[in-house]
This record gives structure tokens, C-alpha cells and sequence, in this order.
């Protein structure tokens, strides 16, 4: 090859290599980004409980916790209350999980338990310690492996050249573990639709069609798997975080026996931060 010609490929090679880590810098600078919503827990028309969640996006971690509490004489899905939170890695906006934290009161008592991420399976560390039972489907190692948490899961990644409302982002299977039960939401588009929340969102959201795939760890004879999975007709509307290239629920509709639940956002707050200017370093002797 001829040195003259391959200097100059060598010459291109890395001015489009600086080009590239210049556009990365630049995306990097705006990938970061907040949310605080909360929403009101709805069947038939009657509010049963109410949800706060919030995000914290940074270019190389996240944070989010949430808490909430159901209850009533129409809660007959949704029962109890708690907190849960996870911390974790943003890698080419994907979220990664490290660790998950909850304690929810509901009818299997109090339960506080840590879930650590590591060579892509889950382990779970409870207290009290989860014991087996003859009415749970039991969960295996294999069922903990490639999982997310359900607060990880949710936060949905725009594919990388694509708008936050294009269908293939709704094209997901999120694989789901929270320390006791193991399930998958099937989502699948369906529509692009608007939303308006009083002083809050305004704007475009993304509706996929979701299905429930209960796993392992839950009843076979509860009210959620007999009447709720494998329904076709439950939808997860998601709305883009600020500053990020993801995206989060802003309702969720899911038909149930005795009415539709609804859990609809009150508050969908979301504010985009660019990344912090470096510090000018001191010249010496000043």
C-alpha cells in the first residue's frame, strides 16, 4: 500500500474516531436527567392508594426508589404497602442494576429484603429469611438469571436513532424478579397517544400493550394469576425522562374482574441536567 495513502487513511481513521468521542461528549453532556411523580391508585373509579416514585439519572449510575400504599374494601388485587429502591450502572443506556432494597407489609407480614446483581443472576438476602411453601411455585437459580427489578425494568431505553414514541421501543420482554416472585410483562405497541396532567406533562406518550407471565414464586390459585394473566388488554403508557433517552410509566391500565385498576400519574415531573463544567484549574502561585 502506498505510505502517502495509507497515512492519510490512518489520518482519517482518527479524526473520525475524535469526531465520535466529540458527538459521545456532547450526548454524554445531556444524559442526565431527574423525575418526580406521583400517582393515584384507582379501581372503579375509586382511589385505593396512592405512589411515589422517583429517578435520578447520571451519566454513569442511577438511582430511584419508590413507596406506596393500597388498601381498602376494592384492593382486592392490590393490598399492602412499602418502599423499594435500586441502585445501579448506565451503560449505553441500558440500566444495570447492582442492588435492590424493599420492605412491603402485606399478607405474607413484614418483609424486608436486599437483592445484589452480579454475573448476570440475582441473589437474595431476606429478613425475615423466605421459607418455602407448598402454595408458591418455587424459584429456581435458573429463574434468577438475566433479571431486572421491577423499578429497573420499567425504565424503558429509546433504541439508539429512533424517537421515544417509535413501536419498536415497545417491543420488550422484561424479564422481572423482586425477591420473591419471578415474572415477565410482555409489551407490544399499540398507539401513540397525548396526555395533559394539571401543572405537570404535557405531551406525546408511548402505549404498548402489556401481558403478565407469572414464572415462579407466586400462587397459583391468587386473584392476580386466575384473573389478570395472560390478558391481552392491559396497557403501559410511558412518557420520556428529560435529559435521558428513557422513558417511564405514566399509567398503567390493567382490567380486572370487577373493573378496570388504574394507576395514573398525578405529578410527572421530569428535568434534564447537563453535566457539570470541570473546574478551572488554579494557575500556580495564585
Amino acid at each position: 500500500m502506498n505510505r502517502a495513502f495509507a497515512n492519510r487513511r490512518s489520518v482519517a481513521a482518527r479524526l473520525f474516531g475524535a469526531i465520535v468521542a466529540l458527538m459521545a461528549g456532547g450526548i454524554a453532556a445531556k444524559a442526565q436527567g431527574r423525575l418526580a411523580a406521583q400517582y393515584s391508585i384507582v379501581m372503579t373509579g375509586v382511589t385505593i392508594g396512592h405512589v411515589t416514585w422517583s429517578v435520578d439519572i447520571r451519566a454513569s449510575g442511577y438511582t430511584t426508589v419508590a413507596s406506596g400504599k393500597a388498601s381498602g374494601m376494592l384492593s382486592m388485587l392490590v393490598n399492602g404497602e412499602g418502599s423499594v429502591g435500586t441502585t445501579g450502572r448506565v451503560e449505553n443506556w441500558r440500566l444495570q442494576p447492582g442492588e435492590f432494597h424493599s420492605r412491603i407489609v402485606d399478607e405474607d407480614g413484614d418483609t424486608n429484603l436486599q437483592i445484589t446483581f452480579a454475573d448476570g443472576i440475582a441473589q437474595v438476602v431476606a429478613t425475615p429469611p423466605l421459607k418455602p411453601t407448598p402454595d408458591r411455585l418455587p424459584v429456581t437459580d435458573a429463574d434468577r438469571r438475566g433479571v431486572a427489578d421491577p423499578l429497573s425494568a420499567v425504565l424503558i431505553t429509546a433504541e439508539p436513532g429512533e424517537s421515544f414514541f417509535s413501536p419498536g421501543n415497545c417491543n420488550h420482554i422484561l424479564a422481572i424478579f423482586d425477591g420473591r416472585r419471578r415474572y415477565n410483562l410482555v409489551l407490544s405497541y399499540v398507539r401513540v397517544d397525548k396526555i395533559e396532567l394539571d401543572k405537570s406533562y404535557a405531551g406525546p406518550v408511548l402505549v404498548c400493550g402489556m401481558i403478565l407471565q407469572p414464572i415462579a414464586g407466586y400462587r397459583p390459585d391468587s386473584l392476580l394469576v386466575k384473573y389478570v394473566a395472560g390478558r391481552r388488554d392491559m396497557e403501559l403508557w410511558l412518557a420520556p425522562i428529560a435529559g435521558t433517552a428513557l422513558m417511564a410509566p405514566i399509567r398503567v391500565a390493567m382490567p380486572t374482574m370487577i373493573g378496570t385498576l388504574k394507576i395514573d400519574a398525578d405529578k410527572f415531573d421530569t428535568v434534564a441536567e447537563p453535566k457539570p463544567t470541570p473546574a478551572t484549574p488554579t494557575p500556580p502561585g495564585h
